[in-house]
């Protein structure tokens, strides 16, 4: 005689279709999923950097030129300085992309630009933000897959932009004083800035100073 109780076996049968099916619809999604470069690699990183570094460059000529309508010429030449040293950061990382069989790509942005004031916070806080978690992240990884082509483009990079974010924090707090024609000195290969070639050798890459780029 058969005691089993009807609702229990319902309920036995129903937790087993549903379990099959969930188990199915993992599968599929296994299967659909790409798997050809996962988020967050060492490439990913490096093209994002490329778009971030591109995306300054446009931003930063736009702000110098409102630096100069506003009568603010030291500011423009920062802007101006800084402009061309994520010029070369971003060629820095353009070899590695290409290096890697990646394709280097930016989504270049219409500025917004306000009053230079303005403009000088959204550049430090920009600057901050590459300096204390972008570039953090990217060279963890890049150590991580022992990428040594990498490692130095992102910390020629984030090296420059700490030297960035103290600047635009000088003339920031005392942008009265900004007024003045400046002159500024960028580093061909890792894109260091600098008011003073105090140096003989850049501090960041070894690179002679005779070979800076001057800008005002």
């Amino acid at each position: 005689m058969n005691t089993t109780c009807p609702r229990v076996s319902v309920a036995l049968a129903s937790g087993l279709v549903l379990a099959f099916a969930m188990l199915a619809s993992v599968t599929a999604y296994a299967a659909d999923k790409p798997a050809d470069k996962p988020a967050g690699t060492t490439l990913d990183n490096l093209i994002a950097a490329f778009d971030g570094e591109s995306n300054a460059n446009a931003r930063y000529i736009a702000f110098a030129k409102k630096a100069d309508e506003e009568g603010f010429k030291g500011a423009a030449a920062l802007f101006r300085g800084a402009a061309r040293a994520e010029e070369i950061h971003a060629a820095n990382h353009k070899k590695v992309i290409e290096a890697l069989g990646g394709k280097a790509q930016a989504d270049i942005k219409a500025p917004e630009v306000k009053s230079t004031k303005e403009n000088l916070e959204a550049a430090i806080k920009g600057e901050s933000y590459e300096r204390d978690t972008m570039y953090p992240e990217f060279i963890a990884k890049a150590r991580k897959d022992n990428n040594k082509d990498a490692l130095r483009s992102f910390n020629f990079a984030k090296t420059a932009e700490a030297e960035h974010a103290k600047l635009y924090k000088t003339a920031l707090d005392g942008l009265d004083t900004w007024k003045e024609a400046k002159t500024f000195y960028v580093c061909p290969i890792c894109g260091y800035t600098t008011t003073s070639l105090n140096f003989e050798k850049c501090v960041s890459c070894f690179t002679p100073k005779e070979k800076y780029i001057s800008v005002a």
